[in-house]
């Protein structure tokens, strides 16, 4: 192999790899906006101690986009009907944290039953049931990404709007309530908010993998620092390496963009966990 022959496979494969990129930018732009919002929603999440809250969520996510493909309507409004229902559910019956998992635990397999249900008499295309379950977030349409990016925005204006009572509430419940912090409409709210992001995370990256994005980059942040405006930004950060460098990897091998935003997502959390240890223990020798 002489000069040339490796001139072309290094500048060749990097050309090719650009122009695989500029198909799928708009997935790009997809995983920027949901490691943002779902590492900020993500903080609270931790902090109230919800992160079963996001599974069953979830599921039910995937009945109604299961139930939408089955009807022909469209599959991201049925996701978010099925968010909703299940974070209003959740929401309005689960005020106590004991009563909150039970229904959780009771919505999550009813969720997934429903879903499988529906995919089993769907007659189309198969890989329209394994989106639902995995992502599919190297094909985001225009369409699509405009929906994402709006609903984004309502989740972050929604939470910029309670966000001082809401962490009133997530960190201390019982002082809010005799503040006077409203803390039933708060936990409702939230729940809504938790709900409509869900919905696009499932369409985005599936429903069995939606906590990589909701859950662990803000459990990363929570293990290296504890400062109100350092942990969202943080976790906003982790979030967003975790998605963009996961769907970067992807277009340049032949697995699914899910398996490695996962392992990224969990990789972050592995190293924050680690520095977080190694701090404790200099902080408790000194």
């Amino acid at each position: 192999m002489n000069w040339d022959d490796i001139a072309n496979a290094l500048f060749g494969g990097a050309a090719q790899y650009g122009e695989i990129l500029a198909l799928v930018q708009n997935s790009v732009w997809a995983g920027a906006v949901l490691g943002v919002v779902g590492g900020l929603i993500g903080v609270f999440v931790m902090q109230r101690d919800m992160a079963f809250a996001v599974h069953g969520i979830s599921e039910l996510s995937f009945a109604g986009a299961a139930a939408a493909l089955l009807l022909g309507f469209d599959v991201v409004t049925g996701s978010i009907v099925g968010s909703v229902i299940a974070a209003g559910l959740i929401g309005w019956l689960g005020a106590r944290a004991r009563d909150r998992n039970s229904i959780i635990g009771v919505l999550m397999p009813f969720g997934l039953g429903l879903g499988i249900l529906f995919l089993s008499l769907y007659n189309g295309r198969s890989a329209n049931r394994f989106s639902l379950l995995t992502g599919q977030i190297v094909s985001v349409q225009s369409g699509q990404l405009g929906v994402l990016v709006v609903i984004s925005a309502i989740v972050l204006v929604g939470l910029l709007v309670i966000w001082r009572p809401l962490r009133f509430d997530s960190l201390d419940p019982q002082s809010a309530a005799a503040r006077g912090v409203p803390t039933g409409w708060i936990s409702l709210g939230f729940m809504l908010l938790l709900g409509l992001i869900v919905a696009v995370a499932v369409h985005i990256i599936g429903a069995l993998l939606v906590m990589a994005l909701l859950v662990t980059p803000a459990a990363a942040a929570m293990r290296v620092s504890t400062g109100p405006v350092a942990v969202p930004l943080l976790a906003a950060l982790f979030g967003v390496v975790s998605a963009v460098g996961g769907i970067l990897l992807a277009i340049a091998g032949t697995l699914p963009v899910s398996p490695y935003i996962t392992t990224i997502s969990f990789v972050i959390y592995l190293v924050c966990r680690l520095v977080g240890a190694r701090r404790d223990r200099v902080t408790r020798a000194a």
